[in-house]
């Protein structure tokens, strides 16, 4: 195919759960003919029947005009036969996830619809190389992932296989954009785009959660108040401990088990026990009741200080020097400034509170010879008053440390959050893996760096994208808080991607 367009094109949708309903929608919505079918008795026409009361809702409340809603479902035909639809010009499969039932499916279809039409499958992780296998021509097979619920996410995640011809994959991203979602090419490996990128969003939380590190209310509110909608623990209650369990593994086993996907012995005793989320109604928090409300910690103003200075340079260095000159206003006087010490904090009459580089606060006080060190997390979100952010105090340092160290914060306008050293605490490491994920995807062809960031955000509802987030920090940054956590746990969980390193060698 060297020129296609779909704008006009008859749809067939294949499949009529939660997914295939949205796609169905969304199509009639954009004008075009749509067939439903569903191997299933009367699933088609249940189908359509609840899209008539969602297009009423929407028109009781205001969203959408009567006559669209009218128009829309006089749009959308169930049928009971696959060849009543012979003359589709796009065919989108949402059939359940397997690799067998989706290759019968469309060996089926192949037969039946006319040389020029595209075969699309809704799959989230099945490698769409394998799904065009055995077919005469694989080159129209394409993978549109949509989101859920279709309507309202925005992201399609347009997916090439090895023998997707470009022309196809064009066009099906023009489609979804006529569609008024937002496209990104993917290239079909593992997890794709966001279900790849995605995997240390949760796979750090769990790995802190079984080193015992953080409790799993305080490791969502530091991630909340870095930004993100929700908490990895929450999240993972509400996606279903099962479906996530089952996708980690798919991706570790679809990249040769290689340790940086591994999956998490927590997370299985979890299923195992059955202890699911939302749907069992336990998971990391009871529902649907939720995560409990953590206590407000009520710090007194940091004790006076003879002498502080801020050292380091860039945005939360000039951030924490404005905090302090607030903090200090009471006494009459302000910080001083070493913009070029190479670690950021504050020194406070010889006690060091320092921006987490990946060390814990005992490897810093050992190295320095200091006692009295204290480390905290990386604020992505600065200004914003109150936001949790987690610190640690090493293990020698002496009481009275113990307690300024949060005043200061707290003074700097923070809601400190105590959890165990470990190296990188929870937002660095967090966003670092994710950057570094982002990279490696970026060198292996998966996509563009303007597309997993559209792709985190619109997908997940990410608070940035993973390469907006390197820019904000620096690759030598990141590098170099990878590196100390690889120094730390040894393995590949931690290996730096070539990409990213390249990029810190450029500074």
């Amino acid at each position: 195919m060297t020129t296609l367009t779909l704008q006009t094109a008859s749809v067939l949708v294949v499949g009529a759960g939660i997914m295939g309903a949205g796609i169905a929608q969304v199509a009639a919505q954009a004008g075009h003919r749509v067939r439903l079918f569903d191997s299933r008795d009367g699933a088609a026409a249940d189908a359509k029947t609840r899209l008539a009361t969602t297009l009423d809702s929407l028109v009781a409340k205001g969203r959408i005009a009567a006559d669209a809603a009218q128009a829309t479902l006089a749009r959308i035909e169930t049928i009971s036969a696959l060849d009543a639809a012979t003359d589709a010009g796009i065919v989108m499969e949402a059939i359940v996830e397997n690799l067998a039932a989706k290759q019968g499916l469309l060996r089926q279809l192949e037969a039946l619809v006319g040389p020029d039409c595209v075969l699309a499958s809704n799959t989230s992780s099945i490698s769409v190389t394998a799904l065009a296998a055995g077919l005469a021509q694989p080159g129209r097979v394409v993978g549109m992932h949509f989101f859920n619920p279709v309507p309202l996410m925005k992201l399609v995640e347009v997916v090439s296989g090895l023998r997707t011809d470009p022309a196809v994959a064009d066009a099906v991203f023009s489609l979804a954009q006529a569609w008024g979602k937002v496209a990104v090419h993917a290239r079909s490996t593992p997890g794709f785009i966001v279900n790849r990128i995605a995997r240390p969003y949760y796979a750090e939380a769990l790995a802190l959660l079984q080193e015992r590190a953080v409790t799993p209310a305080v490791l969502d509110a530091c991630l909340r108040g870095a930004g993100f909608r929700m908490g990895p623990c929450e999240l993972m209650d509400l996606i279903g401990h099962d479906t996530n369990f089952a996708v980690t593994n798919s991706v570790f086993e679809a990249n040769f088990h290689d340790k940086r996907y591994a999956p998490s012995l927590l997370q299985r005793e979890m299923v195992d026990g059955g202890l699911l989320g939302r749907k069992s109604g336990h998971g990391f928090f009871q529902h649907p009741a939720g995560a409990p409300a953590l206590p407000v910690a009520v710090h007194a103003a940091p004790a006076s200080a003879r002498e502080v200075t801020v050292h380091g340079h860039g945005p939360i260095a000039d951030h924490l020097e404005q905090a302090a000159i607030g903090a200090l206003a009471g006494q009459g006087w302000g910080p001083a400034r070493e913009p070029d010490s190479p670690w950021i904090g504050l020194d406070i009459d010889g006690a060091r509170l320092l921006l987490t580089d990946g060390c814990s606060a005992d490897q810093l006080a050992a190295s320095s010879g200091r006692a009295d060190i204290a480390v905290f997390d990386r604020p992505l979100v600065r200004g914003a008053a109150g936001s949790a952010l987690a610190y640690a105090v090493a293990e020698g340092a002496s009481p009275a440390w113990q307690q300024q160290a949060p005043a200061w914060l707290s003074a700097l306008g923070f809601a400190p959050l105590q959890v165990a050293d470990s190296p990188g605490l929870v937002v660095a490491r967090t966003v670092a893996m994710l950057v570094n994920e982002a990279a490696d995807a970026v060198q292996q062809g998966v996509c563009s760096s303007a597309g997993a960031d559209a792709a985190m955000k619109l997908g997940l509802n990410y608070p940035q994208g993973p390469f907006e987030w390197l820019a904000g920090w620096g690759a030598e940054g990141i590098v170099s808080l990878l590196d100390a956590l690889d120094t730390q746990y040894r393995g590949e969980r931690y290996r730096v991607s070539p990409w990213l390193r390249r990029r810190a060698l450029r500074r």
